[in-house]
């Protein structure tokens, strides 16, 4: 039976184990069920790293009882989930199958790459969402006002990390650029680093030992080179930018969790082409917390900031103190959060009649069989 003695430290704590979710494993405690983290999913089975006496191990662990058509709802790299080590069918190579899920404590997601109003999960029970933006290119202020939304939303901790910055030019250029990045993120550290030279890197380390970080940005923003300098070994393939276009090719095709050198966990995630917002009022509301407060002064509670009298913001864009950009660049995100929210709404109302439906069916075939038992 499991070791439920969590007085000692435990071996999972490297890979942020602790007493919030020892609490929510102790229902399934039994014989053969352990916790684990999950650190890669592939294809309805996940790697999770579980207790092994004093230390770690890995175990491939099947999905199937977990399984759900909602995309929100399946596991998911950095997942603390129940493994059954003993009871049920494994075979195929597998050595458990996952019982359970623990509850997320926060989740970055986004609206999914398909046409459907769904989201999608993308790194689980994260503390950092650490967004990588290249030096190389030129600074897009509107993918990080995204990228922050989203994160915020999700309850992690946003980072931006503007990574190359030894192609940045002279040391001032750099500097521009990160107060340029800091203004599009209130309240949030922005760090120039260059995986080449070092610069920075202790730095970034420093800042996520101790929690559980998942690295994000486009195809190109030289998020496996950071990776490898972060880990300190070279885990994660680089390849060059294409000659042609300056657009990044896809290093990492997975999810993977692995911890730090200096303490902490890292995942790694696939470059990200497309970041749909999901439901991010909330986060949305934090990152334009500048507009936001300048619309409290607007005369009309439902000013939508364009040619009402008394907007403030208007009066702010004018004068210089709110740039134009900033105020499109609310009013896009702001937009396309209410769709997705709108297509959601009507998504959930269409699935609620077609359970009433099923229900009433169901309703009225019991009926018939009672009905015809009674004759």
């Amino acid at each position: 039976m499991f070791d439920l003695d969590f007085s000692a430290v435990h071996p999972l704590t490297a890979y942020g184990w602790d007493d919030g979710f020892a609490e929510c494993f102790t229902p399934f405690a039994g014989p053969g069920m352990v916790p684990g983290r999950i650190v890669r999913v592939d294809r309805g089975r996940v790697d999770a790293v579980v207790a092994d006496g004093g230390g770690v191990r890995t175990v491939l662990a099947d999905t199937a009882l977990v399984a759900t058509s909602d995309p929100m709802r399946v596991p998911c790299t950095g997942d603390w989930a129940v493994v059954d080590l003993e009871n049920g069918l494994t075979g195929d190579h597998l050595d458990g199958v996952v019982r359970a899920l623990l509850p997320r404590r926060t989740a970055f997601l986004r609206s999914a790459s398909s046409k459907r109003s769904e989201g999608q999960i993308l790194a689980a029970n994260v503390d950092h969402a650490v967004i990588a933006v290249s030096l190389a290119d030129e600074l897009d202020l509107g993918r990080i006002e995204r990228f922050v939304s989203l994160a915020w939303e999700g309850g992690a901790q946003p980072l931006v990390v503007l990574t190359k910055a030894d192609l940045a030019g002279e040391p001032d250029v750099a500097a521009h650029l990160v107060a340029d990045a800091e203004s599009a993120a209130p309240g949030v550290q922005v760090l120039a680093v260059s995986s080449a030279t070092g610069d920075g890197i202790e730095v970034l380390s420093a800042v996520l030992a101790g929690g559980t970080s998942v690295l994000l940005g486009q195809s190109g923003a030289g998020k496996s080179t950071l990776a490898n300098a972060l880990l300190g070994e070279e885990v994660q393939l680089v390849q060059a930018i294409r000659d042609r276009d300056g657009k990044g090719r896809h290093t990492t095709t997975t999810r993977d969790l692995r911890v730090l050198p200096g303490g902490g966990v890292l995942i790694d995630t696939p470059g990200l082409r497309g970041v749909g917002m999901w439901d991010a009022g909330t986060g949305l509301a934090r990152t334009f917390s500048d507009v936001e407060s300048l619309a409290e002064g607007c005369r009309f509670h439902d000013c939508a900031h364009e040619a009402e009298p008394g907007c403030a913001v208007q009066e702010a864009v004018g004068s210089g103190e709110l740039p134009a950009r900033r105020l499109e660049s609310y009013r896009k995100l702001l937009r396309e959060n209410q769709r997705i929210v709108a297509k959601t709404d009507a998504r959930l109302r269409a699935e609620i009649r077609r359970d009433w439906k099923q229900k009433q069916a169901l309703g009225r075939h019991m009926m018939e069989r009672k009905r015809g038992s009674q004759r």
